[in-house]
């Protein structure tokens, strides 16, 4: 029969081989950024996504212990006009933007620009602010994607309003030629169909989606941003 010394002895041999976290197969230990303008220059983001909103949202991503898939951040910036692509996809490991489309807002957010932003059930507007995303289904819009909004009072009636990520016909080129902007969602971020099912299963079931828009109250709101400003 091992004794205590011998037991150990077995198991140093073995972790000196085999560390724990390949012996379990476990998640690395994460490490919050700190060094976010460093990233930033790293994932390539200058003329792409403003400095202060990657800093914003980096600020909630390194607190939100939710967060399954550390590896993905999506940042949507709504003060740009739904005419450009701003809806971001980037591999904090591997620092690289992964995708950058259109997306769509709410109808009763604005027209070309997202002006005013809801929480509330009915009001076809956009959320801001932190979401995990979760599982994926197909319903109405085909393959979609539920979203659990994290902020009380901003954002958390996003799974019982149905906002969710999906494709639309009118979130295309096409439509901003004839139209002079997108076509507008009942909320959702809605992608182009070409890419929402890839994109869709990339972000899925736990990375972090970051909103931004113009508003004031969400800033003085936020428990992840009021008082951790960078």
């Amino acid at each position: 029969m091992f004794n205590f010394d011998d037991m150990f002895l077995i198991l140093t041999i073995i972790f000196s081989f085999f560390p724990p976290d390949n012996l379990y197969n476990s998640a690395e230990i994460f490490k919050p950024y700190t060094d976010v303008n460093q990233l930033w220059k790293d994932c390539k983001l200058e003329e792409i996504v403003s400095l202060h909103i990657f800093k914003l949202a980096m600020i909630g991503y390194n607190q939100i212990e939710q967060i399954k898939d550390k590896n993905i951040i999506t940042i949507i910036d709504y003060t740009k006009p739904s005419t450009e692509k701003r809806f971001y996809v980037i591999n904090l490991k591997r620092k690289v933007l992964l995708y950058q489309c259109y997306v769509a807002h709410g109808k009763n957010s604005g027209d070309n620009y997202a002006k005013s932003f809801s929480n509330q059930s009915g009001s076809l507007e956009s959320c801001l602010g932190f979401f995990i995303t979760a599982e994926t289904y197909s319903g109405e819009h085909g393959y979609s994607l539920r979203l659990d909004g994290i902020e009380k009072g901003t954002n958390d009636n996003a799974r019982i309003r149905s906002i969710v990520i999906h494709g639309a016909d009118y979130v295309s080129q096409e439509f901003i030629k004839k139209y002079g902007r997108l076509g507008r969602s009942w909320g959702c971020p809605a992608l182009p169909n070409e890419l929402s099912k890839e994109i869709i299963d990339g972000i899925a079931n736990g990375s972090c989606l970051f909103i931004y828009g113009n508003d004031k109250e969400y800033f003085k709101n936020s428990k992840f941003i009021k008082n951790n400003l960078m």
